[in-house]
Formats: structure tokens, C-alpha cells, sequence
């Protein structure tokens, strides 16, 4: 095992890997889509662009980190063979640390919502009223919380920490997603829900919205573009064969969103049945904040004693997948601090963890202004430039007999395999045009 920390099975990278991509945009985002764009007509979709856009993108930012074993700003340094390359590993680092910033308020308000239910268990109403009401102490101690349990995984390493907990968080997120569903579907308007989700409306899968959409979700639900998963191939092992590696990651990434789909519309329309409003003023079924903090506690209220105990399932749920991608975003300056300073890891991951939580707390004060405005330039603007940046580094920068090397380092036969026949064309010249369009569309 090198000095860096190794991921130490196949399956804690795995876990891991596909905890990074496991987010709670990936929970609430993608069953709407869904709903809202032909049913499984976008399934199909999404599982067709996720492989031939999202997983070619993500085998390049594993093999990038594998081959150079470095942090992001070292390894795209080493790739480029120039200070550009450093200079877009620090884009990659600002990038997500401003991401992590505000993911960590909306992860503390899932917190809220968890102790919440909690609260109401054991009869301290008042308490459970602050819980669920905005404000700035509420905000300030739950983000504070929030970036104390993702450090204290962190510190604890690649495979002490990081794969320690994912291994345990992962399954965890599987089996009170399974749990929730079983319970969801013996309620009224569960069906309804589950056709909505699932019945196909072919006639839409060549609509431009749908398909830009599903794009969209593909490439940025599996956490690419900003060095998390760059970061973990960096700490995989050379005998580990990587494509195959990487289709396991895509794979439990998409169960994960078609799990969450199936969780997710059948339960708002049980809600509907319950006399909750679940489509917004144009006729489109609410997603988002609004959806998670207003839609589906308002359904909770509407089943009694056993709806407080739906609510701690279903708001835990949220924290596990908030906290398994918090892990691996942190993981990303941590990693840079550490290898290009004299810091020990647990001195790192504290210095950098605080500085974050302080440009939360600054986003928390100023929250009219600066929430919104921090989410489109990092997700909207920053992160597709990077997966842009990333695909031109892999397919046209780095050299391609260094790539096929670094493949045959784990197969003999990697330059037969169809993916080495395919994937170089693929990230040099249909990613690169992919991530344009969706750029152009977000900020047309």
C-alpha cells in the first residue's frame, strides 16, 4: 500500500465511488425528471446517456488519477505537462469547496428534519418547532454539525475513514430506501404514483427538453467534472481493472436515482391523495428544496404517529446521501493540502473544513444574495466548464500510448478490449460537443 492511502477492496472503492455520486440532487432531482419528461421514455434515456456520455467522461478522470496518483491540481499538472494544468486542478479545488459550502447548509437542514422527528418522539414540541423553522441559529449549529461528522470521517483516511464508512453507509441507504418503498406502496395513490413513474410515453424521447435534460442528469449525477472521483482512482489499486471498476460506480449510481424515483413520485402522489398540492402553478410536479422541506412533511402530518417515524427514515436517508458525497468533496483539498505542505491529515482536513464553514456561515448571513447566486456559478457555470476542461486534457493533451499503458498495467489485452476502441473517440470528440450543449442550454 503506498504512502498516499489505498482504497483496500474493490468493493469499499465501489461504495465509495458511488456514495461521491449519490447525492441529494440525485435523490430529489431525479424522480421529478422523470415524472415530468415520459416516464420511463426518460429512464431509457438516462440509462443510454449515462453510459455512452457519463461513464466515458468518468473513466477519464479515474484513469487521470490512477496513472499520476497525485491530488487534482498535481495530477492535471503532470497530465498537461504545464502550470495550465495546475491552474485547472486549483478551478477544480475552489470549485468544490464553494460547492460543499452550500451543500453543507441544505445536508444540515436534512439534519433539522431528522432531529425533527426526533424531537416529537419524545414530546419536546417547542424544540421540534425550531427545528423546522429558518433561521440563522438553526442554520449556523446543523452546517456546524454537518462539516463535524464529514471531517471526522475524513480524518480518518482513504481506507480508516472514507471506505470504513461508506461500506456502512451505502448499504444502510439501500436498505431504508427499500424500507420506505415497501411502506409507500401500501398507501393510497402509491399506484397512480408508480405508473406515472414508470409507464413509458415513447413520443417524448426525441423531445429536445427531455433529452438535454437527461444529459444533464447523466453527467452530473455521477459527481463528475471537479476532481472527486479523479481523487479516488487515485487511490485505487494498479491490479484493479478500471473499466470494469467504473461500470460498477455508473451502475450503483443509477439504481440509486431509479431507487429514489420509485420511493419518490409514488409518495407524492399519496400525498396528493391526502389533500396535499403537489404540482406547481404550471402543471409541473414540485422538485427541489420545496418538494423535501414542504411536500413530503406535509404528507408525514397526514399519517399520524406512524408519519413521524416515515419522516426520521425518510430525513436520515437524506443525511446518509448527503454525507457520502460531502466526504469525497472534502476529500478533494484535503488531499492537496496534505501532499504539497507539511500539514498531518488531521490538521489539513480541520484548517480546510473550518475554512468552509466559514464561507457558509457568510452565504447563511447573506442568504438572499449569495445562495443562489454561489449555486449557479459553481453548478451552472464552473462545473461544466471543468468537465469540458477535463475531456480536452484526456482526449487531446494527455498521450495516448501513456493512456493505453497505464490501462495495460491491470490487462495484458486492454488494447483489444472494445473499450479502448471506443472510449478514446468518445471523450476526444462527443463529450467535449455534449458538455457545450448543456452549457449553452443552462445559461441560454
Amino acid at each position: 500500500m503506498n504512502s498516499r492511502g489505498e482504497f483496500s477492496s474493490r468493493v469499499g472503492f465501489i461504495m465509495a465511488a458511488a456514495g461521491s455520486a449519490v447525492g441529494l440532487g440525485n435523490i430529489w432531482g431525479f424522480p421529478t425528471q422523470v415524472a415530468s419528461n415520459g416516464g420511463a421514455a426518460f429512464v431509457l434515456v438516462y440509462l443510454i446517456l449515462a453510459f455512452v456520455l457519463a461513464y466515458p467522461v468518468l473513466m477519464a478522470e479515474l484513469m487521470i488519477g490512477r496513472a499520476t496518483g497525485a491530488n487534482v491540481v498535481d495530477a492535471l499538472g503532470k497530465v498537461s505537462r504545464s502550470k495550465f494544468g495546475n491552474a485547472v486542478g486549483l478551478w477544480g479545488i475552489v470549485t468544490v469547496s464553494f460547492i460543499l459550502a452550500f451543500y453543507a447548509i441544505v445536508a444540515g437542514w436534512m439534519l433539522a428534519f431528522a432531529f425533527q422527528a426526533l424531537a416529537h418522539i419524545t414530546g419536546l414540541d417547542s424544540l421540534a418547532d425550531w427545528l423546522v423553522t429558518f433561521s440563522d441559529s438553526r442554520n449556523i449549529v446543523f452546517c456546524a454539525l454537518f462539516m463535524a461528522l464529514t471531517a471526522g470521517i475524513v480524518i480518518g483516511g482513504v481506507s480508516g475513514g472514507i471506505e470504513r464508512w461508506s461500506v456502512r453507509l451505502m448499504p444502510t441507504l439501500f436498505l431504508i430506501m427499500a424500507l420506505l418503498f415497501a411502506y409507500v406502496m401500501t398507501q393510497p395513490g402509491a399506484t397512480e404514483g408508480l405508473k406515472a413513474y414508470l409507464l413509458p410515453d415513447f413520443s417524448r424521447v426525441w423531445d429536445a427538453n427531455l433529452l438535454i435534460s437527461a444529459m444533464g442528469q447523466a453527467f452530473f449525477s455521477m459527481s463528475l467534472g471537479v476532481g472527486t472521483m479523479l481523487i479516488y482512482g487515485s487511490y485505487v489499486s494498479h491490479k484493479e481493472k478500471l473499466p470494469s471498476l467504473g461500470a460498477s460506480v455508473a451502475l450503483v449510481d443509477i439504481g440509486v436515482a431509479i431507487l429514489a424515483g420509485l420511493l419518490i413520485i409514488p409518495a407524492m402522489y399519496v400525498a396528493l391523495h391526502n389533500g396535499v398540492q403537489i404540482f406547481n402553478d404550471s402543471g409541473a410536479l414540485i422538485a427541489g428544496d420545496t418538494l423535501i422541506f414542504t411536500v413530503l412533511p406535509a404528507l408525514f402530518d397526514t399519517m399520524g404517529t406512524m408519519g413521524v417515524m416515515v419522516s426520521l427514515a425518510f430525513f436520515v436517508l437524506m443525511s446518509i446521501a448527503a454525507l457520502t458525497s460531502s466526504i469525497s468533496m472534502l476529500e478533494v483539498p484535503v488531499s492537496c493540502v496534505v501532499e504539497k505542505s507539511r500539514l498531518p491529515r488531521k490538521g489539513a482536513v480541520i484548517l480546510i473544513a473550518a475554512v468552509i464553514f466559514v464561507i457558509s456561515t457568510l452565504i447563511m448571513l447573506n442568504f438572499e444574495q449569495l445562495f443562489g447566486l454561489v449555486i449557479m456559478l459553481t453548478t451552472e457555470y464552473s462545473q461544466p466548464l471543468l468537465g469540458l476542461m477535463l475531456c480536452l486534457f484526456a482526449g487531446w493533451v494527455w498521450r495516448r500510448n501513456e493512456i493505453l499503458q497505464e490501462l495495460q498495467r491491470s490487462d495484458d489485452q486492454a488494447e483489444q478490449r472494445l473499450f479502448w476502441k471506443i472510449w478514446p473517440w468518445y471523450v476526444r470528440f462527443v463529450c467535449p460537443v455534449v458538455i457545450l450543449l448543456m452549457f449553452y442550454r443552462s445559461v441560454a
